[in-house]
């Protein structure tokens, strides 16, 4: 299977990387890292790049990087990735994956530790010979064997678009397959959770046509491994590392299979609760009469259900989607049909908390609002990092009126379409923010955000954040939490006294949805719509592919049980100026 864009764009950044274990010249890695970012900010197809030689044009691709890249896109390969990667051992790169730990570090453990593992580095750390390293000491072992207790416990776990995209990827083939009737990923990601911990895909078919489905799954280009294969289950681990199970049904017990292999666990024993009370067994394969079941398990059928609906409908309940299946109030709300109409990716008509090449981002204004224009969005909000974001190239006051200058000659060239002046303001350590009075005023909204002093108390940040969101310049908080999934907890903050303190003073609070983050937590998107907290669905995007992550932040809105009255960036261009008290023209 040749190798997508997005694989190619993180070979050459692990490439700089292993560059930087390597020792070699800090401008080679860099060149790698930056080649890998530039990759991601092209809206062109990388095989006709190659192909034209266009590969070259791109800032940043250098002759040796270009040759890498064609490589990749023309052999699904490259020797220079492969020779590199074999100059360390394999656990080498793995250390990589503790939080805190960079290449600069892990490399003082290789080189003189000779740590070539996780095994090697836990033990080292156990035993207290890590402290005297320089840059090391007593806390940072701690941290040490924190972070591989951490690594351990989410191995089996999984960022959504991890599993999406193959999973996806299977489902389409499996729909092409002669005798398929109806074929649906089921689990977790199914419900969306923001972690996935295995794949479930279901199908109905005939039997005589189940041996060649489960031919066509096991023989799909994302399997790495077949674990087990039969004619009803077959188990395989896909190349990303990930569990993934086909489960094969009659056509009558579809409905049946898919919501149980939906779940969750705790959805799936209230139904089978609500099941008894109409003297009822329910499973996988159909309702029947208490004691009626036969040997196989399977259900002599004493109601037939065409899909799911249906089968809460037998329950008298409303629909439930499968995004609040968690086991909590949803069967109350079905029971007095007063389940949300959860809002929709269509809904959405543009959002907030975008960068541009003027801070941290890989594509230009122009390039990021028409790439916005594209998806059908009315507006994109530019909200590049404040100046003490240093890091991430925060602007100044100069580079801040360049960006307004810029913005106001393209909404004059943009046609139905407006771009939003904004800031990402750094909420400085004492709750202050990083802009005078006189720059907040001139910013047309400002997301505040939090990207230091993680440490503190939850007292103090909780204190710190609700200083910030009492401004009068504050339209909205960016990444509540600051965690990172898998890799880093949010820092520690009171989020109910932050959403009463959001409702009090008419913030909003924003679900980020880039992947990593999917921040604020569904289970608080939900207290913040019982609080009447106004929730913008921003993707925090860097570059024009980013701006589809959005994606991501409805399912977790969904989750949450938000409308599309809930979500501020579903309103018009038009409602949305008004909202801002923004001037139209």
């Amino acid at each position: 299977m040749p190798l997508d864009k997005k694989t190619i764009v993180s070979i050459l950044d692990e490439m700089g990387t292993l560059l930087e274990l390597q020792g070699a010249n800090p401008f080679k890695s860099r060149a790698f890292h930056n080649a890998s970012r530039a990759l991601e900010g092209t809206s062109d197809d990388l095989h006709d790049l190659v192909a034209s030689g266009g590969i070259r044009e791109i800032p940043g691709v250098g002759e040796s990087i270009a040759k890498i890249v064609s490589d990749l896109v023309t052999k699904d390969r490259s020797t220079d990735y492969e020779e590199l990667k074999k100059s360390f051992p394999p656990g080498v790169p793995d250390m990589l994956r503790i939080s805190g730990l960079g290449p600069k570090k892990v490399k003082i453990l290789f080189d003189t530790m000779k740590i070539t593992s996780l095994d090697e580095l836990e033990e080292a750390a156990r035993a207290n010979r890590l402290a005297d390293l320089a840059g090391f000491g007593v806390k940072t072992e701690q941290n040490i064997l924190k972070g591989i207790e951490a690594l351990r416990v989410r191995s089996d776990k999984h960022l959504y678009p991890a599993a999406f995209i193959p999973a996806n990827a299977i489902l389409h083939h499996l729909k092409k397959q002669k005798g398929v009737v109806r074929a649906e990923i089921a689990g977790s990601l199914r419900r969306k959770k923001e972690v996935i911990g295995d794949i479930d895909i279901v199908v109905s078919a005939k039997d005589s046509q189940r041996s060649a489905i489960m031919d066509a799954f096991v023989s799909h280009p994302e399997v790495q491994t077949v674990v087990g294969k039969g004619e009803t289950k077959s188990s395989v681990v896909l190349k990303a590392g990930i569990n993934c199970d086909l489960r094969i049904v009659d056509e009558s017990e579809f409905p049946f299979a898919l919501n149980y292999f939906t779940g969750s666990k705790e959805h799936n024993v209230e139904m089978r609760t609500r099941a008894k009370k109409f003297g009822w067994s329910l499973n996988e394969y159909g309702f029947s009469e208490i004691g009626a079941e036969t040997k196989r398990g399977k259900a002599k059928k004493v109601v037939r259900c065409k899909d799911e609906s249906d089968l809460y409908k037998a329950l008298t309940l409303a629909y439930i989607p499968p995004e609040i299946r968690e086991g909590g109030s949803e069967f109350d709300a079905a029971e007095r049909d007063a389940l949300p109409d959860l809002i929709e990716e269509q809904d959405i008509r543009g959002t907030f908390h975008c960068h541009t090449t003027y801070s941290d981002g890989v594509n230009s204004l122009e390039q990021m609002a028409t790439a916005a224009k594209n998806l059908g969005w009315e507006y994109l909000g530019i909200a590049d990092h404040s100046k003490v974001a240093a890091y991430a190239g925060g602007l100044g006051e100069e580079k801040v009126k360049a960006q307004f200058k810029e913005i106001d000659e393209l909404n004059k060239k943009l046609k139905g379409f407006r771009i939003i002046k904004g800031t990402e303001c750094d909420i400085l350590p004492n709750g202050d923010l990083d802009w005078s009075e006189k720059m907040l005023s001139s910013f047309e909204y400002v997301v505040a955000s939090v990207h230091s002093s993680f440490k503190n108390d939850e007292k103090e940040m909780t204190k710190r954040i609700l200083k910030a969101l009492k401004s009068k310049h504050v339209t909205m908080l960016g990444h509540p939490t600051g965690r990172l999934l898998l890799s880093r907890e949010g820092y520690p903050v009171n989020m109910i006294e932050i959403i009463n303190c959001a409702a009090d003073y008419g913030k909003v609070i924003e679900i980020n949805s880039h992947p990593t983050r999917l921040d604020l937590d569904w289970r608080l998107v939900k207290y913040a719509k019982e609080k009447g907290v106004m929730i913008a669905i921003n993707p925090d995007a860097h570059n024009i592919e980013g701006l589809r992550d959005v994606f991501y932040g409805v399912g977790i809105a969904r989750k949450g049980w938000l409308e599309k009255k809930d979500v501020l960036n579903t309103r018009s261009l038009k409602d949305m100026l008004k909202l801002l008290n923004i001037s139209g023209t």
